[in-house]
């Protein structure tokens, strides 16, 4: 486990914005007072330290530079150098608020060893401006309190007691108010409560005391929580001269799709959702994803969503002086069995599932969209349209083409309006169809008509609040002089009116629904 701490973090990241002549303070509101919370090595030097009070400060040494603290600056910059350290593994948590923890183990082979990864890591950021001290021991608490409070080194694993006996208990991150307990008592370094009987200890102190020792320690395992979900399948290039131009990316993508492809096939899986993730020379992180409609694993198909995605963000993916780092995850993966090839028309549930993966990549997912049948008959809830690319299977496709093909229903309009809206019709009998309608202030005097097809509404809901309720619906297709098809209903029906069955009626009141082509 690596731990990276970077002591001047607050004042760096102002340093970075600006020049500062004098020694540099940052400060907060803390209750009534403004403190100190972070100080660059100037301050330090004089004295100054995170806590003490500003007036006081600027009393001491009123030449000093004092600027406002901006946690959410910070937390978005340590999010930044977090992305920035995927480069070493995937798995990276942020030690807030100025550290980050990477678990290398399985990766620092690629550096050729733990040290040239550190020394790596450490020259890119002094090139940043950052300050930073870095520790590798086999626990999060010992990689922890060693890069803090000890010599930050790379330690072997099981030598973590060795580690933390010397360090202050603050190195176990333990409440202030728990290690100012402890020194009452005596106890001032981790070593002075390892071998002291247990039991007392959790009384007086908590439990939470030996838990921290226990973790650092290695006797309980402590997990490390990565910002971001690890990806099943990874591979990843590194160039010893950056790349900027679009066919070299494109190119690396094609190289390192074929490599997923294989362990794809060997598990006998397909990617969903693609990732490149692009490194910068000046530590920029650029990621691209792109969706598939089936399970994908064929390199040149996996270039062309990237050539698409890639042609749609015109200059969002800015190459700076060049990528010296490329990675391809493929963040979801489904099972993807071996296909019988046949004399059917395979084929082209192929293309259109590559046609929707080129439109999505090019337009967003969102903006794709297939129609679903759902389980109603009334007619605005019986449809649904999902993202192209989340219905996995072509049966789903077919389903409801079938459904309005076989289906019995009269024809109506591919697409409605989002609600009914109300119109005024004049019937030549109480239950016949409209002879004139006025839709939009518009005023449609009909010449042809079919129907009606009644539709009796949901008694067990309210459609959604619509004004026509649950109430039976009759609906009618008609056509004005102009050639304008129309698809519109009266909600109600005279007879209950009549008769006075139901209490509190209505008079039937007309909708118009959706238009045909």
């Amino acid at each position: 486990m690596l731990s990276l701490w970077l002591p001047r973090f607050s004042t760096d990241r102002v340093r970075r914005l600006r020049e500062f002549q004098a020694p540099l303070v940052v400060y907060g509101r803390r209750g009534n007072a403004d403190v100190l919370t972070a100080v660059d090595d100037a301050a330090d030097k004089l004295g100054l330290h995170a806590g003490t009070a500003l007036a006081q400060a600027r009393a001491m040494h009123p030449a000093i530079e004092a600027v406002m603290e901006e946690a959410e600056a910070d937390a978005a910059l340590l999010d930044k150098i977090a992305d920035w350290c995927l480069r070493y593994t995937p798995l990276v948590a942020c030690d807030a608020p100025d550290g980050l923890l990477l678990d290398i183990g399985g990766c620092a082979h690629l550096y050729g060893g733990e040290q040239k990864l550190v020394a790596d890591l450490g020259q890119r950021m002094a090139r940043a401006g950052f300050a930073y001290r870095v520790a590798i021991a086999g626990t999060i608490g010992a990689a922890h309190a060693a890069a803090r409070f000890g010599n930050p080194a790379a330690y072997a694993t099981g030598e973590e007691r060795d580690i933390v006996s010397p360090l202050p208990l603050a190195a176990l991150r333990l409440e202030p108010a728990t290690v100012a307990s402890l020194a009452r008592v005596g106890l001032k370094r981790i070593g002075d409560m390892i071998d002291l009987p247990r039991s007392p200890l959790t009384a007086r102190f908590g439990a939470t005391l030996l838990r921290q020792l226990d973790r650092a320690l290695g006797a309980e395992h402590e997990p490390l929580n990565p910002r971001l979900p690890v990806a099943p399948y990874v591979a990843e290039r590194r160039f010893h001269e950056p790349i900027a131009r679009e066919e070299d990316v494109l190119g690396t993508v094609e190289k390192l799709a074929a490599r997923l492809g294989v362990a794809l096939e060997r598990r006998g899986d397909g990617a969903r959702r693609i990732e490149l993730t692009l490194f910068r020379t000046d530590g920029a992180v650029r990621r691209i994803a792109v969706g598939c409609s089936r399970p994908l694993r064929d390199a040149p198909d996996i270039r062309a969503l990237f050539s698409e995605r890639l042609a749609a963000l015109a200059d969002a993916v800015d190459p700076g002086f060049g990528f010296d780092m490329a990675r391809l995850s493929v963040v979801i993966a489904e099972s993807s069995p071996p296909e019988q090839i046949g004399i059917g028309n395979a084929e082209d549930a192929g293309e259109l599932a590559r046609l929707i993966d080129r439109l999505s990549a090019r337009l967003g997912s969102q903006r794709v969209r297939r129609p679903v049948a759902l389980d109603s008959h009334i007619p605005e809830l019986a449809a649904a349209t999902l993202p192209a690319q989340m219905i996995g299977q072509d049966h789903d496709w077919d389903a409801f083409r079938r459904h309005r093909a076989e289906s019995d229903l009269a024809p109506r309009p591919l697409r409605l309006l989002t609600r009914p809206e109300p119109i005024e019709a004049l019937a030549e009998v109480p239950d016949g169809p409209p002879l004139r309608f006025r839709w939009r202030r518009a005023l449609h005097d009909v010449i042809s008509a079919e129907g009606p097809e009644r539709i009796e509404g949901a008694w067990w809901s309210e459609q959604n609040g619509h004004p026509s309720g649950n109430l039976a619906r009759d609906y009618f297709r008609v056509e004005d002089r102009t050639g304008l098809r129309f698809w519109l209903y009266r909600a109600g029906l005279y007879r209950d009116l009549v008769r006075g069955e139901l209490p509190n009626v209505a008079p039937p009141s007309w909708y118009l629904h959706g238009t045909f082509a």
